[in-house]
């Protein structure tokens, strides 16, 4: 499940946008439309990628309370898998 909507993204890339753009940190050689839709694009690309991080860790947790019971607290083993995973993935939450 996204944590962020397609008008949220639009609205937070358009920020971002607007943000470089008065700080002149870039330099279009593209139309401008492009420049957005590619952050838009990163943007969503990221958080599918989190969610399916999050899929892949509630999946060991599920693997883990089947083998040894309920010892193991969702609530508490999903942020330090998650944190463990994205180290050793270099993915930056």
């Amino acid at each position: 499940m996204m944590k962020l909507n397609t008008s949220q993204i639009q609205r937070l890339s358009e920020k971002i946008l607007a943000n470089w753009k008065s700080l002149n940190l870039i330099e279009f050689k593209t139309d401008e439309k492009i420049v957005l839709q590619t952050i838009k694009d990163c943007i969503t690309k990221n958080i599918l990628a989190e969610d399916q991080l999050d899929k892949e860790i509630f999946g060991m947790i599920e693997a883990l309370q089947n083998e040894h019971g309920d010892q193991y607290s969702k609530g508490k083993m999903f942020p330090i898998l998650k944190q463990k995973l994205a180290k050793e993935r270099k993915f930056i939450l």
